[in-house]
């Protein structure tokens, strides 16, 4: 038998949890000296607390805990209610983690208005590119919603494209175009340039643009806002008007994203 003291610190709870756990009727102890009112536990009965902790954590309240427990769950059914909870946090922190990235770019954004990179951006034209390409649409064209479409169409190109042996002759595209309305769906094109076969992928011309204002951006898309208000203000200052959506050609994106280099390409006509 364990005092209350041993037994709370075997099963990694605190004193006062288990004299709840007893008050609400979730875990009576397995004794109680009539006299001193000390309460008793059996080592077995770590294996109802280890159930209860990890059915609070799934979420449960303890009300519904004790109906869970009076049903006897079995060890492989708690098993998979556990494997799914953790898969449901490990979401929440992928988005929580993509959400913070999502408000550092918006606030380097913020920090950086009024200024504008004197040797970054340069004016060129932009020539016709023969490329594989794959398309799908994603609803705005906010970088989280970018996100997951533009990288899985990427992978898929470049998978086809080793399966039938063609290698790449330039660095992948990616283009948008915006459907009219109040809120557009956004076209996703991701293209690879190549200069044969492209093993049944659909083979298109990608336009080139007379004229065009590039600027190269550092590190992971997520964080691209700041990059593309700086090319914005200077496109507004020295007498030029976007339009449409800036192409991203990705020169450099190794496993690391915050290593990644690319370039964004924003046609563009003289006012």
């Amino acid at each position: 038998m364990f005092t209350i003291g041993d037994f709370a610190r075997h099963g990694r709870v605190s004193v006062r949890m288990l004299r709840h756990y007893d008050a609400v009727g979730l875990l009576r102890p397995a004794h109680v000296d009539p006299y001193s009112g000390y309460r008793y536990y059996q080592a077995t009965q770590l294996a109802r607390l280890n159930r209860v902790i990890a059915l609070k954590d799934l979420g449960f309240t303890l009300d519904q805990v004790r109906s869970i427990l009076d049903e006897d769950i079995s060890t492989e059914e708690l098993r998979g209610m556990l494997r799914l909870r953790r898969a449901e946090l490990e979401s929440a922190a992928t988005e929580a983690a993509a959400r913070m990235a999502r408000v550092e770019a918006r606030l380097r954004t913020i920090e950086s208005e009024g200024t504008m990179p004197p040797n970054d951006v340069v004016v060129t034209s932009l020539p016709p590119i023969r490329a594989a390409e794959l398309t799908a649409t994603a609803a705005s064209f906010e970088p989280q919603d970018i996100g997951p479409v533009i990288g899985p169409l990427f992978d898929e190109l470049c998978r086809r494209l080793d399966d039938a042996g063609t290698t790449p002759v330039g660095p992948g595209v990616a283009r948008y175009e915006e459907a009219p309305g109040e809120d557009p769906i956004i076209t996703v094109r991701a293209a690879i340039p190549v200069a044969g076969e492209a093993g049944g992928l659909p083979i298109v011309e990608v336009p080139g643009v007379p004229l065009a204002a590039t600027i190269i951006h550092h590190g992971p898309m997520d964080g691209v806002l700041p990059t593309a208000h700086a090319l914005d203000h200077w496109i507004a200052a020295h007498g030029y008007r976007p339009v449409g959506l800036a192409r991203e050609v990705s020169l450099d994106c190794p496993a690391d994203t915050t290593a990644w280099v690319t370039e964004l390409q924003q046609p563009i006509i003289a006012v």
